[in-house]
């Protein structure tokens, strides 16, 4: 039985909404079970949404840290952590700094103090690396934003291919502007939806971080789900709710929970979670 998890904080769990919605989605009828007839006949489907050409402002007032002052909070974070070199925590900042910087003119992050972003943004994105093998493996990001967590880890592990996603086309510039900026050789990034992406592409993993819900993320996928062999989920505390809610989508699409690695932020900055679910397109990691 999976064990309930408290409540988190607004800043400990920047995937809350996403939760929130899970949990309201749990009371809804499934696939399996449908809703009693009214009568009526039932509206289509909406159509998929079209790749947007812009996204809202966020926060033109950010404050952009010194180069010293980012590496400074990133070493802070990534304290007794030995394969973290100097190196990998220079190009860190590089990264992080391009991401404030740009969050003036584009919805990136709500998160701003230097050791804030190292913390939420880069140890959670790069333990991913500590329980994923991913050398030499085909990585998609889906819907990768600000480059969270397809970037740090391609830095991270340079024999792994990633492929950042995103659907909003200013984005997709952005994380390709970083790539050519940090210098990431084995990343790309693509302006498009993941569910076409797949349809003629095939990868070992897909990552996600707060982007949507568990069940949410699967559904996403349905139609896809032969092209991965494992969908990784990067989650707050609560991830217990949104696995619950999703369990009975998963199961009839074929997704299932493998591993679940819960971790504390430095700082007391939060718990999180790392979700693992094989998916139909492979025998697994």
């Amino acid at each position: 039985m999976i064990p309930d998890a408290p409540e988190p904080s607004k800043d400990e769990a920047p995937d809350q909404a996403a939760e929130d919605k899970a949990s309201d989605e749990s009371k809804e009828p499934t696939p399996d079970r449908p809703p009693p007839s009214t009568g009526r006949r039932e509206p289509p489907p909406p159509k998929p949404l079209p790749l947007e050409d812009d996204a809202e402002v966020a926060n033109p007032d950010t404050p952009v840290p010194s180069k010293d002052e980012m590496q400074a909070a990133l070493t802070w974070a990534f304290e007794g952590e030995e394969e973290v070199t100097p190196a990998l925590i220079e190009r860190f900042a590089d990264h992080a700094l391009a991401v404030l910087e740009a969050n003036r003119t584009m919805n990136l992050t709500a998160v701003l103090d230097p050791k804030e972003v190292a913390a939420k943004h880069y140890v959670d994105s790069w333990r991913v690396t500590r329980l994923v093998p991913l050398m030499a493996k085909k990585v998609i990001d889906m819907g990768s934003g600000a480059g969270f967590p397809g970037l740090p880890l391609a830095l991270a592990e340079p024999n792994l291919i990633m492929t950042l996603i995103d659907s909003t086309k200013k984005k997709a510039d952005f994380l390709e502007a970083s790539i050519e900026q940090v210098g990431v050789s084995n990343a790309s990034a693509v302006w498009n939806r993941i569910e076409d992406h797949l349809t003629t592409a095939r990868v070992d993993v897909v990552v996600v971080r707060a982007v949507s819900s568990v069940r949410e993320n699967v559904r996403v996928l349905r139609k896809v789900r032969h092209s991965l062999k494992d969908l990784v989920m990067l989650k707050g505390p609560s991830w217990s709710r949104e696995v619950r809610a999703a369990e009975r989508e998963a199961e009839r699409l074929g997704f299932k929970l493998d591993t679940v690695w819960e971790h504390e932020l430095p700082g007391e900055m939060g718990g999180r979670a790392i979700l693992v679910y094989r998916a139909p397109g492979g025998a697994g990691l």
